[in-house]
């Protein structure tokens, strides 16, 4: 009987690559990233996983020898606004989007998005 290997939901393993950048001091090399995953992935598995990042804007890269060194572009709150910005701008009907986002909010999230209008909060 064949044992067949737990699948990991779509994005996760960018998702704990991302982990790794955010949790770093400076850019990593594909060979930190992979030592400091917790899954035992194959080095051009995670080349793959960084350009992936790097092409969809998310982690950039500078040339250090012959590879890149890579470093989130965006903390966790960054990627999330930069999801909701990219959906937004999906839409063909932005306004009732927008909208209806505003109508769902809890009363605190709809207090801190006024604040923010007024420039009384700032984003975290």
């Amino acid at each position: 009987m064949r044992k067949e290997s737990a699948r990991r939901a779509p994005g996760a393993l960018e998702a704990e690559v991302l982990s790794v950048l955010w949790s770093a001091d400076e850019p990593l090399s594909p060979t930190d990233v992979q030592a400091r995953l917790e899954d035992e992935l194959a080095y051009t598995t995670v080349v793959t996983i960084l350009t992936r990042l790097h092409d969809k804007g998310v982690a950039s890269r500078e040339k250090h020898g012959r590879s890149f060194r890579y470093h989130a572009v965006d903390d966790e709150a960054g990627l999330a606004a930069r999801k909701m910005t990219k959906v937004l701008d999906n839409e063909p009907d932005r306004d009732s989007v927008l909208a209806r986002f505003v109508t769902q909010l809890s009363e605190s999230d709809e207090a801190v998005l006024r604040d923010l209008l007024r420039g009384k909060g700032r984003p975290r």
